[in-house]
């Protein structure tokens, strides 16, 4: 097999139908794929619904909503494919994208992890020259600063007219590994729920040498953010998961010193902010999203708490975090 397809859902079934259709029409001569779904327990009737529209594929409901991180590896586990395209459902794939994706990255054996061009439903393209976070350019303030005092500098990185760049991550929603590079690595790194992992399955991939590339020949459809935020509670969930990644992320790229110095800026800036705006949000209790901010403050307050206990930055919800409970 030379593709296996892995597609992580978790109640994104409206998306993943339209998905799951652009790719039962894709019929190749040239190459050979398969489609792996995991369905993080949903546990909302639509599993044994799609397992049945879409026999030909495999589709299979995990233990539990694990994260994205070991949703990605249990689909890796069972895949027979030379390659693996991570791909997320609010995305739809035709037969030129996985052709190219796999031609690139046959031909370009440097490059660990390739990624294609994204368009969205308004035909706006995503910006792709994403850098690792840094000491200096962590936070918003500074990464704007940063890219303001080194603009040409990027911009001849980025502005090019080549088939291929270079960024230093792409996001998850698209992602060609081949099991080589995958098995290097060891995969996705469990100590992520959502959010972050992306960027640090690419710094895995830099740390040993290997590439992060985008090629320009491709292009996939994806609508962004379309399953994450379905309410007020499950937004303050994401958000606050937004939160929690960034310090897993420090916990395991900086070296102690810088540790600490980011985990404070961060716990002190996210909670006067929060702190702030939840007493706003009582005087104006009419504007619905301004809810979100105490339903953070009460979800952080208890990460804290948490994380002071534990001695561990990784979230309660990510799978890496049970083997430290055990």
């Amino acid at each position: 097999m030379d593709i296996s397809i892995i597609i992580v859902n978790y109640r994104g079934w409206k998306a993943l139908d339209e998905c799951l259709e652009s790719i039962a029409t894709i019929v190749s001569k040239t190459i050979s794929f398969e489609v792996i779904v995991i369905d993080n327990f949903s546990n909302d009737g639509q599993f044994s619904i799609f397992k049945e529209k879409y026999s030909k594929f495999t589709i299979i409901e995990n233990s539990g909503n694990n994260g994205f991180s070991n949703g990605c590896n249990v689909g890796a586990s069972m895949a027979t494919g030379n390659h693996f395209l991570f791909l997320n459902p609010d995305t739809k794939l035709t037969i030129e994208a996985l052709e190219i994706l796999l031609q690139t990255a046959v031909s370009h054996p440097e490059i660990g992890i390739l990624s294609c061009l994204q368009i969205n439903e308004n035909a706006i393209f995503y910006k792709q020259n994403n850098l690792f976070p840094a000491l200096g350019r962590f936070f918003g303030i500074s990464r704007a600063l940063f890219r303001k005092w080194n603009k040409a500098k990027l911009e001849k990185r980025f502005n090019t007219t080549t088939d291929l760049f270079y960024p230093d991550w792409v996001t998850g929603a698209v992602i060609f590994i081949s099991r080589d590079w995958y098995t290097k690595i060891n995969g996705w790194n469990e100590d992520y729920w959502l959010y972050f992992e992306d960027v640090d399955l690419c710094k895995k991939i830099t740390d040993i040498g290997g590439k992060v590339g985008v090629t320009r020949k491709a292009t996939i459809f994806h609508q962004h953010g379309g399953a994450s935020r379905l309410n007020i509670k499950t937004k303050a969930l994401t958000k606050t998961e937004v939160i929690i990644s960034k310090h897993t992320y420090i916990s395991n790229q900086f070296t102690f010193g810088i540790q600490i110095y980011l985990h404070s800026l961060l716990i002190i800036g996210v909670l006067l902010e929060k702190i702030i705006l939840s007493v706003i949000s009582l005087f104006l209790f009419f504007i619905p999203k301004l809810k979100v901010n105490r339903l953070m403050l009460k979800n952080l307050s208890v990460y804290y708490f948490n994380a002071i206990q534990k001695q561990t930055w990784i979230s309660p919800r990510a799978m890496n975090y049970l083997k430290i409970k055990a």
